[in-house]
């Protein structure tokens, strides 16, 4: 195993929703109604003293989302777990039979997989029978209360193992926060030379020139791939400068001679446009560079895993290199 993610803790479920109405329309931005929906049902099933750290994140929603029509900034409200929603790329209509898929990630000690079968699962059948209207906004082909919750799979380094399928939960299956990671190589896999970035959710990062359009460059990816990693590793919340004690002295000086070589080579396009109104982030689009240097690909590849900057609990901060 690569040295550089031994200490990574991390789990990986793919959720596979089947829609069982005739026609349902998804939200706007469907990780920030997922965090919303399922938030408030975890705050209201926990018992008191579990519950108030999560009815605290979950006042900050009030009021947001009762005009359908308004676009309000999303709020600060992230799970009081260290959590990623993502969904996958998709449309906005579906029909019946149709599924819906959505990777959730819990992170660093929040990567136990007792806490997804026992508070966050029964959450989420809960929200595939509702018929809460707080949740129907518009009442009309609403996603809450009309999904069968038809598989969950937890990942094993490329694979996906079976948690859950036809309705029916394993017990037996217990994901553990070291699997993500078996057999990745985090080497490029391409025969030609990667030279571009495509952001697939809106992206947030710490950049040089904050109030334009400019695309973050390499070192800056890095830098923020760097500050996220001390959440994933277990015991207190670690610095970058923690993150890169990580790293023996000769690969610290082979990405820091990387970083300070891709700096000379300056973007040659970029595609960067402001995020959706509604959306978390502030940015989305793609970027183009004179190439990647193969040293720094596994790196990305990392960060494009456990995305990077702010807002990530949304999906914002990851990417797919070409």
């Amino acid at each position: 195993m690569w040295p550089f993610i031994e200490p990574i803790s991390l789990i990986r479920y793919l959720v596979v929703w089947k829609v069982n109405r005739t026609l349902v329309r998804l939200p706007r931005c469907l990780p920030v109604e997922l965090s919303r929906v399922l938030g408030t049902l975890i705050a209201e099933r926990l018992p008191t003293r579990e519950a108030q750290p999560w009815r605290k994140v979950m006042t900050k929603w009030e009021g947001y989302g009762d005009d359908p029509k308004q676009t309000a900034p999303v709020p600060e409200a992230a799970w009081p777990i260290e959590s990623v929603l993502f969904v996958y790329p998709g449309k906005q209509v579906y029909g019946q039979g149709e599924t819906i898929l959505w990777e959730l990630k819990l992170v660093g000690k929040s990567a136990d997989h007792g806490l997804f079968l026992e508070v966050i699962l029964p959450a989420m059948e809960e929200a595939s029978k509702t018929t809460d209207s707080r949740w129907h906004r518009p009442a009309q082909h609403s996603l809450w209360g009309g999904f069968d919750v038809q598989a969950i799979y937890a990942a094993r380094g490329l694979r996906w193992e079976p948690v859950a399928s036809d309705g029916k939960l394993n017990l037996r299956y217990r994901a553990l926060p070291s699997q993500w990671a078996d057999g990745l190589t985090f080497t490029s896999s391409s025969e030609r030379t990667l030279d571009r970035l495509t952001w697939i959710t809106p992206l947030d990062l710490p950049i040089r020139n904050p109030k334009g359009l400019d695309a973050p460059t390499l070192a800056e990816i890095l830098e923020a791939l760097a500050a996220r990693m001390g959440l994933f590793i277990p015991g207190k919340r670690r610095s970058p400068a923690d993150v890169w004690k990580v790293l023996s002295e000769q690969d610290q000086a082979a990405l820091r001679g990387a970083i300070e070589q891709a700096a000379r080579f300056p973007l040659r396009r970029q595609e960067i446009k402001r995020a959706p109104k509604g959306w978390p982030g502030k940015w989305i689009g793609a970027q183009t560079f004179l190439f990647i240097p193969d040293l720094l690909v596994p790196f990305l590849e990392l960060a494009s895993i456990l995305h990077v900057g702010k807002q990530t609990h949304f999906g914002c901060g990851t990417f797919v290199m070409g």
